[in-house]
């Protein structure tokens, strides 16, 4: 991981935990890389997020796709933070 990709990701998971109207997006985001099957992330809503805020979902999404470790432990966040996330967001897991 580079310190680009561990910047966006900072700063991600920041806007995921704030007050503003893209942050349940970001936070959807966040949980589709967390647990991807539990929390389906329509790529659509990308078009809710300003476009430097996409490019930082975009950095983050290349660097998740070389599996390095899991998004929360890239972050040094435990697991039920991002569980009380979904929780805060009301973001439901999906259940087949």
């Amino acid at each position: 991981m580079t310190d680009e990709q561990f910047d966006a990701l900072k700063r991600l998971w920041q806007i995921a935990n704030g007050g503003s109207g893209q942050c349940r997006y970001v936070a959807a985001f966040l949980l589709g890389l967390y647990n991807g099957p539990r929390f389906p992330f329509d790529l659509t809503n990308l078009r809710a997020l300003d476009t430097e805020i996409v490019q930082d979902c975009l950095t983050v999404l290349a660097m998740d796709s070389t599996r390095a470790a899991e998004v929360h432990s890239l972050l040094g966040v435990p697991s039920e933070r991002f569980e009380q996330l979904a929780e805060d967001w009301g973001i439901k897991e999906c259940v087949a």
